[in-house]
């Protein structure tokens, strides 16, 4: 057995194992907490029986739920601008400059987004039951989308259109140092029949009008373009993650601590036989 110390490599690669595993554990336990607070929000069904739970609700209102349901206009639907017979309740707009920027320190092109243009349109809209959910005609209006924290549309068009380049342009080019990529068309949509689950305060007013709306308490209202299942075994997942690399790194640290025993062990014999 070689009598040279353990390296100063092997010391910091065993620290550093251990201290990732603490640090996916304290990550493990956060996102087991978020699951467990996900998990407390009541979950109400899109029926006759949440008009009864509101009805007999102090105020007539729950201040956090979670509700689930199918993208449904209250009147005209938009139109996408770029694909046809595709229908949404929230249409975005993107339109984004891209250029190429000579940098003289690397000497090369490199790329650059400006001048950003966005347009949001929107029109009211409800959910409503799946079809078979029994929901007898119940419908709840979504209120105030915008106000919705990450809110994800689904994009349905992007396209980049190239910028036209003549002889002026590649004089302009040398002289200022950008030339010209194109625009980029961007267009994002909540689609009309997209699944959309809402976490927000549910509220009925006079009419048995059903609403979903921020909650007045301060919590997060989201609306999250899935059904509540996928979203919850999505960060079920992500818990699954974090746990197999808490017990990786964790099996990494002791196998090389072990290691150093092992050899200390061994060198600690062989000198005492000599």
């Amino acid at each position: 057995m070689s009598d040279s110390p353990v390296s100063p490599l092997t010391l910091i690669c065993v620290g550093s194992s251990f201290a990732f595993s603490g640090l996916f554990y304290h990550l493990y336990q956060q996102k087991k907490q978020e699951i467990h607070k996900i998990e407390e929000i009541p979950k109400v069904q899109l029926n006759k029986d949440l008009i009864k739970i509101l009805a007999a609700s102090r105020g007539k209102r729950l201040g956090y739920a979670v509700v689930e349901g199918i993208v449904q206009p209250q009147g005209e639907p938009l139109a996408s601008q770029y694909v046809p017979r595709c229908f949404g309740v929230i249409q975005k707009v993107i339109v984004q400059e891209h250029k190429k920027v000579w940098s003289s320190i690397t000497n090369t092109w490199n790329d650059r987004k400006q001048n950003t243009k966005e347009s949001t349109n929107t029109v009211p809209f409800s959910l409503v039951p799946r079809g078979g959910d029994g929901g007898d005609g119940v419908s709840i209006q979504v209120v105030s989308p915008l106000e919705a924290s990450n809110l994800c549309l689904e994009p349905v068009y992007r396209r980049l259109r190239k910028a036209q380049e003549g002889f002026v342009d590649y004089i302009a080019q040398g002289l200022s140092g950008e030339k010209p990529v194109g625009l980029q068309e961007t267009e994002e949509m909540l689609r009309v029949g997209a699944t959309l689950t809402g976490f927000g305060e549910l509220v009925l007013e006079p009419g048995r009008v059903l609403k979903l709306q921020p909650p007045l308490d301060g919590q997060e209202y989201l609306l999250l373009l899935s059904d509540y299942k996928s979203f919850l075994q999505q960060h079920q997942a992500s818990l699954s993650m974090w746990k197999v690399l808490t017990a990786l790194s964790g099996l990494a640290g002791a196998t090389l601590l072990a290691y150093i025993i092992y050899r200390k062990y061994w060198r600690q014999r062989d000198n005492s036989q000599a």
